[in-house]
């Protein structure tokens, strides 16, 4: 069997791609070698990435079925990489008090648009003879917060779903991790969450360098370029200033 590696030529899947943590790791698949087909539903953002990097440009939601089909067409009939990255938060309130529609919302988004993007291409990967699954999950998935409750059930079953999958995967010629990320300050992330910029910079306030979308991006490119052999079942990844959920070191304008 010969087993592929970015360094020959192998093409890598990314979902999410137009901003944050998807752009940069399209970016350092890229740089590590990889023909990066890069989906999202911006399709002005995706098409400067793709020119970016000599990449590939794919109009993508991965809650339409038809345009995750388009997809897999597009990476048909050898994938070397898939990272499932697309996916969001929306609300920050106590279970008692949450809107029910935001927690579908995430569910459709976080949980079933991996599901059907990872079905639609895991044929690409096996055939590939040494393919990557990817999950972008949270160190919410491991550790409940208050008001985090619809957004921790839905990367609570994305983790679920990755060690699922590794099981069911086992003889295949595919490895899967999952990849963990804790405080990551990218662009629109918390803004997308509030729907306020000054609410979402509160978030980060303090916080002497909480992790950027390039720290989690050079995770899944190392991750990627391991050998054939090697699977990295799961990466948890945090700032120096971050604990836990509940434990991030904030300094003032005054220590």
């Amino acid at each position: 069997m010969t087993h592929q590696t970015g360094r020959d030529g192998g093409t890598a899947v990314v979902t999410g791609a137009s901003s944050g943590i998807g752009a940069a790791t399209a970016r350092a698949l890229a740089k590590a070698g990889f023909t990066v087909i890069c989906a999202a539903r911006r399709v002005d953002r995706i098409g400067a990435l793709a020119d970016e990097i000599g990449g590939v440009a794919v109009a993508c939601d991965v809650t339409d079925p038809a345009q995750v089909e388009a997809l897999a067409a597009t990476a048909a009939p050898r994938l070397s990489v898939l990272v499932n990255n697309a996916g969001g938060a929306f609300g920050l309130d106590t279970v008692a008090e949450s809107d029910p529609q935001q927690w579908q919302q995430m569910w459709a988004l976080n949980v079933l648009g991996t599901l059907q993007v990872t079905q639609a291409l895991l044929p690409a990967l096996i055939a590939s003879g040494d393919g990557l699954l990817v999950n972008m999950s949270s160190t919410a998935a491991h550790e409940a917060y208050a008001k985090g409750g619809g957004y921790t059930v839905t990367k609570t079953g994305v983790a679920v779903m990755t060690e699922t999958l590794r099981q069911e995967l086992l003889g295949q010629p595919v490895r899967v991790t999952e990849l963990v990320p804790g405080m990551v300050k990218t662009e629109e992330f918390s803004v997308n969450r509030l729907g306020d910029p000054d609410a979402a910079a509160k978030v980060y306030a303090g916080v002497d360098a909480p992790l950027t979308a390039e720290d989690v991006a050079d995770c899944v490119a190392w991750v990627a370029t391991r050998p054939w052999h090697v699977n990295v079942d799961r990466l948890v990844v945090k700032p120096r200033a971050q604990a836990s959920q509940y434990q991030v070191h904030r300094v003032t304008d005054g220590a």
